[in-house]
This record gives structure tokens, C-alpha cells and sequence, in this order.
């Protein structure tokens, strides 16, 4: 599944969701994670609900965006595009995420995990 981060260097999630300039991307199973790209943020709108609404575009085939920080409205947007925000509160390493988040994935991931796991898949329907 795709994941966003916001970092300034590629090493630490370090930036607010409304602040950042770009979000590194990465894919993330649970055997191989590898970064993808990193997609710039432009300036959107005049006010801030466009700005926001741009950046949940911007996002809209990634599962998750971890951040440091990350405003209710903008955690809102974001959820109802189906992207689960998640906030760090403080600086944390990248990789040391991404090997947490692999770890989850192995083992067994809560519900909201397999949710985003299951992005932008079409549900398949047993046939009894």
C-alpha cells in the first residue's frame, strides 16, 4: 500500500500536514517496503480549506499519511478520502516507521490497518 510522509530530509517525519513542502511516498508490504517518490506541494487556493483540499488530492491513492503534526479539519478531509492520518507528535525515523509498520503487517493488523490495506480494491463477494 502506498504511505505518505511528511519530511523535510527523507530520514525523519518531521513536518505539519498544512506546512510541508512535498511528501516522500513510499509502497509498504509486509516482506518489502521502497520508496516511490516524493510529489511537491503547490501553492492551491486562496484560503485554507482549498489548500487542504488539494493536498488530500495530491494523496488520494496513498492509504495512510504519517505526520508530525496535523490540524482536525485537515485529518477530516483526509479520512473521508479514505487516507487514515497518522500523528507522530514529535520527530521519529522514517525507516524505523516503515519497519514498525511491516512488523504490524505481519502479524495481525488491526481492522483499520486491513482497511487501508484494501484501498482501492473492489470488494470480492462470495458466492455461496
Amino acid at each position: 500500500m502506498k504511505i505518505a510522509f511528511t519530511t523535510s530530509n527523507g530520514e525523519t517525519i518531521n513536518q505539519h500536514f498544512g506546512q510541508c513542502q512535498s511528501f516522500h511516498i513510499w509502497n509498504i508490504g509486509p516482506n518489502e517496503a521502497g520508496f516511490l517518490e516524493v510529489v511537491s506541494v503547490g501553492e492551491h487556493g486562496v484560503d485554507e480549506e482549498d489548500r487542504i483540499a488539494a493536498r488530500a488530492q495530491l494523496l488520494s491513492d496513498c492509504a495512510i499519511v504519517y505526520t508530525m503534526q496535523i490540524g482536525g479539519p485537515a485529518a477530516a478531509k483526509l479520512v473521508a478520502q479514505k487516507i487514515h492520518p497518522m500523528k507522530t507528535n514529535c520527530e521519529v525515523g522514517l525507516k524505523e516507521t516503515v519497519e514498525k509498520l511491516q512488523e504490524v503487517l505481519r502479524s495481525n493488523p488491526p481492522p483499520w490497518i486491513r482497511k487501508a490495506m484494501n484501498k482501492g480494491q473492489t470488494p470480492a463477494f462470495d458466492e455461496d
